[in-house]
């Protein structure tokens, strides 16, 4: 059987007291990355917390004090790499030559991982980074994605690393090989909004619409598209989008909002893509969701919306089909569902990753 999100109350408290040194490399694309590390570092108290990543500077308001940030150069070429090639690595995914952002960053973490030990590592998400600390001798937790990730790469990684966190619930596992299913600890999922009943009147015809970043289909024609066939909707629109006429009767533009609970809050239904932030933060707030997974390395969105197909947890449309679904028709068949997002959401799921991670820790250095 696979690890699930179950601690007991005795080796709960006893890994609760025990110090620490943990580290979060944190992927810079797009917010997801960041805000999982930060709610599973809000529940890792007695001991060292840090993050190492590319983009940190962007979220230092909201990072913690007591989390250690460590900065890395950008491991993309610039103007001045005169010598820069792209290459294809077996059992890597990214090892451009000559670049001089690559070379600081892994001398950077290679001095790092030698002058904090004893130290767990965990990875969300890079697979050179995982391999980097095996070569220094760190052992590493691995964050788990959906996806087709049975690359060479991947495999290779997953292979290497101690062990395997999963941040959802063992519900919305996609069909793998069994010995990752077994290595796999699947904390349950989490957001930063609490697990909580959506007190919002079954009748409303108010939507949210989020447009995320990294790349989305969720743009000025859309829009355009969805506000002139569903007249009788209002849409809230949350995260940066132009070309939108404000003046527009039935839309509200928000822009970037830090937290959009109390608008979301309004919305009998939301659309989104299938990020896993995104859909987390809407099982939390037990939402009627339409997801439209956008193309993605792995294709993780695109795997992810056909196991939230599957459990009919959220209506899935696909990017293509935007400008042919009659929009109006799908309002009005959400709102004769009951969202029901279940065992996808747990509350101590954060707070269960960190004790696997302070468990992980102990195990290596008891």
């Amino acid at each position: 059987m696979p690890m699930r999100s179950y601690l007991s109350p005795l080796l709960r408290t006893a890994i609760s007291l025990m110090r620490f040194n943990i580290a979060f490399y944190v992927h810079h694309h797009g917010s997801g990355h960041v805000m999982r590390s930060l709610a599973i570092a809000a529940h890792l108290d007695h001991g060292e917390v840090t993050f190492l990543g590319s983009d940190l500077e962007r979220y230092q308001s909201i990072i913690p004090e007591r989390v250690r940030c460590i900065h890395l150069p950008m491991d993309t070429s610039a103007a001045d790499d005169h010598y820069y090639a792209q290459r294809d690595v077996a059992g890597l995914h990214h090892a451009p030559l000559n670049v001089a952002g690559q070379a600081a960053r892994v001398a950077i973490l290679s001095k790092y991982f030698s002058e904090n030990r004893p130290l767990l590592l965990v990875v969300d998400v890079s697979v050179e980074v995982a391999m980097l600390a095996t070569l220094c001798g760190v052992p590493t937790v691995i964050v788990r994605q959906h996806g087709t990730r049975n690359d060479l790469p991947h495999v290779l990684a997953y292979q290497n690393a101690i062990g395997l966190l999963a941040p959802y619930g063992y519900n919305l596992q996609q069909e793998e090989e069994d010995w990752l299913s077994k290595k796999t600890y699947f904390s349950g999922g989490f957001s930063r909004f609490n697990a909580q009943v959506d007190v919002t009147d079954r009748n409303s015809r108010q939507v949210g619409v989020l447009v995320g970043n990294g790349g989305t289909s969720i743009d000025e024609r859309f829009l355009t598209t969805l506000l002139s066939q569903c007249a009788g909707w209002h849409f809230h629109v949350v995260g940066e989008i132009e070309g939108i006429d404000h003046s527009t009767s039935n839309v509200t533009v928000y822009g970037h909002v830090a937290n959009p609970l109390a608008i979301l809050s309004q919305c009998g239904i939301v659309i989104g893509n299938a990020g896993h932030n995104t859909v987390m933060e809407m099982a939390s707030l037990n939402k009627r969701m339409i997801v439209i997974p956008e193309s993605r390395p792995f294709d993780e969105q695109v795997i992810k919306a056909q196991v939230l197909g599957k459990l009919h947890l959220a209506k899935v449309i696909l990017p293509e089909l935007l400008f042919t679904t009659d929009w109006a028709k799908e309002l009005n068949q959400m709102m004769l569902t009951t969202a029901n997002w279940g065992a996808t959401i747990s509350e101590t799921a954060a707070n269960d990753a960190a004790g696997y991670l302070k468990q992980a820790f102990s195990q290596q250095y008891q």
